[in-house]
């Protein structure tokens, strides 16, 4: 087993394991007592822990410092960086920056554009896109150089993963858009959140056929419902989101009060015959402000407890 850095995640994929990742928002305010509290709420069900990078584009504590605060508390983050906001300088020094702190997971985004936030008249950046910065990683990592060319003394040890929409418009490029983000250097893939089960796995044939299940490790994204408007909700105005009417008529098929655990129990039967799909690495599990109810889910799909790594 050859490991390239001294992330945990790397080495429960490479043990063997299916690997479970959660993730944290950060707070809109300079207290970090929240971003604690939540990835303190899911540390032994979990084996890293995502902090978003101003998710929905507004502005909250940057994901770098919310890592800092999560590694201080002994978890393993994994620090989300989106292109939307940086150019090249920026992203290589706040790589140095994560790397200082023993930061060892990384994950390439492009963000959400601002038109969702609410500093709609920012402007973008876009220096570089999220395959560009997925080789930028791997350029420091393994030839100890900026994109300048220039030396780092001392260059970062990342764990580089990316993100894939197996549910996109137009399906046909999925699977091709995924080999671009394995060929730019991406080891481990989170999808987008999963309610279209046979779509993903006609997805996962694709990309079994490519041979690229054996070139990457694949987490599956899991958010549980918490209610029929919610299901709407992303079903209407998420893009890239697939949800199926059988799964919202459902949840609307149960009393309101109980809407929540329906959401949990559909949660927990896709992790279940997921875990059957070959090629499933692990599970990303996203309970959107929702975390009190990660170990629920882990536990209830035979995913506790996380093996212990060396």
């Amino acid at each position: 087993m050859e490991l390239h850095t001294d992330s945990k995640l790397e080495k429960v994929f490479k043990s063997g394991h299916i690997a479970v990742t959660s993730e944290c928002g950060p707070p809109r305010s300079s207290d970090p007592a929240h971003i604690i509290e939540k990835g303190n709420l899911i540390k032994d069900h979990v084996d890293a822990i995502n902090v978003t990078d101003n998710q929905t584009s507004v502005s909250r504590i940057c994901s770098l410092a919310a890592c800092v605060h999560l590694k201080n508390q002994g978890l393993e983050p994994v620090l989300q960086m989106v292109t939307r906001d940086r150019n090249r300088i920026a992203l290589q020094s706040d790589l140095l920056g994560a790397a200082s702190f023993g930061i060892n997971n990384v994950l390439c985004l492009s963000g959400d554009h601002q038109s969702f936030g609410d500093h709609r008249q920012a402007q973008n950046v876009f220096d570089l896109d999220s395959m560009q910065l997925l080789q930028t990683v791997r350029h420091m990592r393994e030839e100890g150089k900026f994109l300048s060319g220039d030396e780092i003394k001392v260059p970062p040890k990342f764990f580089v993963g990316a993100a894939a929409n197996p549910f996109g418009d137009p399906f046909k490029i999925r699977v091709p858009r995924l080999a671009k983000k394995v060929a730019a250097g991406a080891e481990f893939i989170q999808t987008q959140c999963i309610y279209n089960m046979e779509k993903f796995e006609a997805w996962m044939e694709g990309v079994r056929d490519r041979g690229l299940d054996e070139s990457v490790y694949i987490m599956a994204g899991i958010t549980p419902m918490r209610s029929v408007g919610m299901a709407k909700y992303m079903k209407r105005a998420v893009p890239g989101m697939d949800v199926p009417d059988e799964l919202i008529e459902r949840i609307a098929g149960v009393e309101k009060k109980n809407q929540a655990q329906e959401g949990i129990n559909i949660a927990v039967e896709q992790i279940q015959r997921l875990k059957e799909v070959k090629g499933v690495a692990g599970f990303h599990v996203m309970a959107i402000e929702w975390e009190e109810k990660v170990p629920e889910i882990i536990e209830r799909a035979g995913l506790y407890p996380r093996p212990v790594v060396d």
